[in-house]
């Protein structure tokens, strides 16, 4: 069967790479086409109880909204490498895009929840290859010498579109209306598809006829969704104490539990687990998927914090949100344009340390922090994150061939997509239980025999006019916000340290000479 399919394979010319106005126009179109597609990870997240109030749902159905597109595309990104083996990465790219274009559209004209999130599904599921072949295309259209530089643009758009989702979707939902959120995917979509079809003819990748893997692909898909759903929905069920999420648990654990011994023994296998056999990969992956895990955690409880315990608006908290994303722009593309003078495990190393720093920062925030303070650190934190994300990408690509290169972005940006959701799946619940903990601990020392107890009740009852009842109220809102404050503390604390072990783990790795110039060869 493998002679037969290496007898089948077929090839385009591949073409020099593309120079000037050309490849300007391409970088632009797959960077659109990656942003796109990474903003809509987000960008409905505030709009949800608009969306439920508009089509008539409660809140907790609008989050269905989230978790269909998220539980689509996480499916769908591990099987980049074997579409693109199948039907060539331009192609596919330019396929994806267009139907992500036709999807988003349909989105914005759903008449009901049900359409709806039957037309999320389908653009999560055609949106799983665009981000991993944006990144390979990129890098094989670029001279070798600048492949770094490829990789820095490409990283500007996958860590900034997050960050500006929310703000983008909050501003668009209180200023037109929320299909508008899926509305403006459509010129961006025609411009990335067209501009890539034309500019890549001639360009396109070897394509062999591999069998279809029926079970793999059903095992993927029954695994990997049922985790992504319990994950999305643990929280609000309460976790393993709802029948739903032991089940979907136990789905997940036993279809990737047969997925791996599956594919490891398949001939053609619809995700190539030999991948991890490479030290660069594997550890790339794993300190990657740690990194972006933690660093995730941080996205949402930010956010979360700012409204809830300091009283910030949305829009507000997306200004404090942002400044994370100004320096890492600036940066990305020179880091990368110098990786071939850098020592990559060094860069990636300082990158953990300066999360690290800001982390242990932020874990010392108060109630009366001024909005100049809150963004301080998150203008540092820019800095880790130009030197995080291209070089730890270049670690664990380093080793692979230009065949095996889109499948090991699939899969190496899957992992990250998962670990985010993990990342945001363990960080809320984490930060309602620190919570609770800490109020029943703060309340502890509020009794009537308590003298700065009873001070603070006078002064309430006598400067406020509060009468018994409504001062005790006050009094319980304000130990509830210092016990958030101290949940939010206690995250922060958290993730220095695991950021600090990511900092050491990175020097596991041994990317192979020349790495530093140029991904894949």
């Amino acid at each position: 069967m493998a002679n037969a399919a290496a007898a089948n394979a077929t090839a385009s010319p591949q073409g020099a790479p593309l120079t000037g106005g050309r490849l300007a126009i391409l970088t632009i179109g797959l960077a659109l086409g990656t942003f796109m597609e990474v903003l809509d990870t987000s960008i409905a997240n505030v709009a949800v109880p608009t969306i439920a109030g508009s089509v008539g749902v409660s809140n907790s159905q609008g989050t269905w909204v989230i978790s269909s597109y998220a539980v689509a595309a996480a499916i769908a990104v591990p099987l980049t490498g074997w579409l693109a083996r199948r039907v060539g990465e331009a192609k596919l790219f330019v396929t994806s895009v267009a139907a992500f274009t036709v999807a988003s559209m349909l989105c914005g004209l759903a008449p009901n929840m049900e359409a709806l999130v039957f037309f999320r599904l389908l653009q999560g599921l055609v949106s799983g290859p665009m981000v991993p072949l944006s990144q390979t295309i990129l890098l094989r259209s670029f001279p070798e010498k600048k492949r770094g530089l490829a990789l820095g643009l490409w990283a500007m758009t996958v860590i900034v579109a997050p960050i500006f989702g929310p703000v983008v979707g909050g501003w668009i939902t209180d200023n037109y209306t929320w299909p508008w959120i899926f509305y403006i995917n459509v010129p961006v979509g025609i411009f990335s598809a067209a501009s890539c079809f034309v500019l890549l003819r001639g360009h396109e990748t070897k394509t062999q006829k591999l069998p279809f893997d029926l079970i793999g692909l059903a095992l993927l898909a029954i695994g990997v969704g049922s985790l992504q759903m319990m994950l999305d929905l643990g929280k609000d069920h309460d976790w393993f104490n709802s029948g739903l999420i032991v089940t979907l648990a136990l789905a997940a654990a036993i279809c990737l539990s047969f997925l791996i011994v599956w594919e490891l023994t398949s001939d053609k296998p619809i995700v190539d687990l030999t991948l991890f056999k490479d030290r660069n990969f594997a550890l790339g992956v794993v300190v990657i998927s740690f990194g972006f895990m933690t660093f995730f955690a941080s996205v949402v409880i930010f956010p979360l914090w700012l409204q809830t315990v300091m009283d910030y608006t949305a829009g507000k908290a997306g200004l404090a949100t942002a400044p994370v994303g100004l320096l890492a722009l600036l940066l990305s593309p020179i880091i990368g344009q110098n990786m071939h003078r850098l020592n990559l495990r060094a860069v990636a190393s300082f990158a953990f340390i300066v999360f690290a720093g800001v982390s242990f920062w932020n874990s010392y925030f108060a109630l009366n922090l001024s909005f100049a303070k809150v963004i301080e650190p998150r203008l540092v934190q820019g800095i880790g994150i130009a030197c995080f994300f291209v070089p730890m990408t270049t670690i664990t690509l380093s080793s692979m061939s230009d065949e095996r290169l889109a499948a090991a972005a699939g899969l190496s940006n899957f992992f990250r997509t998962l670990s985010g959701a993990i990342g945001t799946a363990v960080s809320t619940t984490m930060w309602e239980d620190r919570a609770i903990y800490h109020h029943a601990r703060l309340a502890e020392h509020i009794t009537p025999y308590s003298d700065t107890t009873t001070h603070y009740l006078d002064q309430l009852r006598q400067g406020l006019g509060l009468s018994n009842g409504a001062d005790f109220g006050m009094l319980n809102a304000l130990v509830t916000r210092q016990s958030f404050m101290l949940a939010t503390n206690d995250i922060f604390h958290l993730s220095g340290y695991v950021f600090l072990a990511m900092a050491v783990l990175v020097w596991l790795t041994r990317p192979k000479s020349g790495a530093q110039a140029a991904v894949g060869h």
